[in-house]
């Protein structure tokens, strides 16, 4: 069959095309993309093409789908699959394959799985690890979402505690603990404040640092401190352009004692030492931006590794488990994927989008693959809404769900372009 896609063919080399996608076999799954969200990740491999540790070196003859934040329908099921998954319901999918080895992922290393398409075609070691996750929520941006979701729930299960009494280590952050999120008012950021607010063993104190007012101002807005306060926990926001001395007042805000938890949202040299320099005993680092020089380093403070027990760590992606968690409570309201979303756009979008994606303002960009339409903020909706109507009642869905992207939206889009979706 044709199916329509965005692949990359070499560094700095992406195409939106038609082509043909081969009849699936008795042990894959054709499917249906709905969603995808373009993830910095994505732009990272553009850049380095064959470079990049996951992407084919045969690449420019073998040109592979872009897109890994991906949900959508399945269409047809092979034999092998018959009775564990059916024709019509939605899927989402954990991309972090790491499938006896192997780095290959969707989006990074096959030729017909990824997620900026029409169509496309799941390989069997995805549902053989399990992979392949049925799903009943009511909008598939929240399904794509889930997995950078999942990175910041991998995230808050990376960081670890020591003791003196035993070897043992404590799994994630310290519980009435200080947590520290640098640069994090971006869109990893925002889903990075309000997870821990569902955590059962909570911190006492959020600080988020970021450098632009525009951006600290909506994430005040949709996280506000007497929101986090009514779960306990005290919430700060701080623009350091606006400190006299970045280290001694952040430091202040914890009355000398330091941070507990540290995460690194941005490959910022200077960013990494900063937040080594905050961490209290037996604090915990966690560089959750992954950089592109493969040469990036920055100094850590060894004496205090040694006596104060510091560490650092870095982790990316997320497992099913956190997958699931962050469907679920997704589902449940706890969490809301939609901070993350300030763009949304169509199949024609990707490319430019995808080329241009450090450029851009705001924070994640949400395509849908079954249509055309340029990728526009949902700030604008309202004033692009004087000419067009579709964008009127998209910018009335939005202002009922406090400015944010949602199911209802969704829907009038797949309405307006005649898409639809399972069941």
């Amino acid at each position: 069959m044709r199916a329509k896609g965005v692949r990359l063919y070499g560094a700095f080399d992406i195409r939106l095309e038609e082509f043909d996608l081969p009849d699936i076999q008795d042990d894959e799954i054709l499917v249906r993309v709905m969603s995808d969200s373009i993830c910095m990740s994505t732009y990272k491999l553009l850049v380095q093409g064959k470079a990049h540790k996951r992407c084919p070196q045969n690449v420019d003859t073998h040109p592979v789908l872009i897109g890994h934040e991906f949900a959508g329908d399945i269409v047809k099921v092979g034999k092998k699959w018959l009775g564990e998954f059916s024709p019509g319901e939605k899927f989402a999918q954990q991309p972090a394959l790491n499938y006896k080895g192997s780095l290959a992922s969707p989006g990074y290393s096959y030729p017909y799985f990824g997620g900026a398409c029409t169509y496309c075609i799941v390989p069997p070691e995805v549902m053989e690890l399990g992979y392949l996750l049925h799903y009943d929520g009511e909008g598939y941006f929240e399904a794509s979402l889930g997995e950078p979701m999942s990175c910041i729930v991998g995230g808050y299960y990376g960081n670890y505690h020591t003791n003196r009494h035993n070897h043992q280590h404590t799994i994630g952050i310290q519980e009435g603990g200080n947590v520290l999120i640098l640069g994090g008012c971006g869109p990893m950021g925002l889903g990075a404040i309000e997870y821990p607010m569902t955590l059962e063993k909570k911190p006492a104190m959020i600080v988020v640092t970021d450098l632009s007012s525009e951006r600290i101002a909506r994430a005040r807005q949709l996280i506000s401190p007497e929101k986090a306060a009514r779960q306990g926990i005290r919430l700060e926001y701080i623009n350091p352009s606006q400190c006299q001395d970045e280290f001694t007042e952040l430091m202040a805000l914890t009355g000398g004692r330091g941070y507990d938890d540290v995460f690194v949202l941005n490959s910022i040299r200077s960013l990494a030492e900063l937040g080594d320099r905050l961490l209290a005993y037996d604090g915990c680092l966690n560089f959750f931006s992954g950089p592109t020089d493969k040469t990036f380093t920055a100094s850590i403070n060894l004496y205090n590794c040694h006596y104060s027990s510091t560490h650092i760590l870095g982790t990316t992606g997320g497992t099913t488990r956190d997958l699931k968690e962050a469907i679920r409570l997704a589902s449940e309201g706890k969490i809301r994927p939609a901070v993350m979303v300030t763009h949304v756009g169509g199949m024609d979008s990707i490319l430019e989008t995808t080329r241009n994606l450090p450029n851009l303002p705001g924070g994640k960009k949400l395509s849908y693959t079954q249509f055309d339409m340029p990728m526009t903020a949902i700030a604008d909706f309202r004033e692009k809404g004087r000419t067009d109507p579709l964008f009127a009642r998209l910018a009335d869905c939005c202002d009922a769900h406090d400015g944010l992207w949602n199911a209802e939206a969704e829907k009038l889009l797949f309405q307006h372009f005649g898409v639809q979706p399972a069941g």
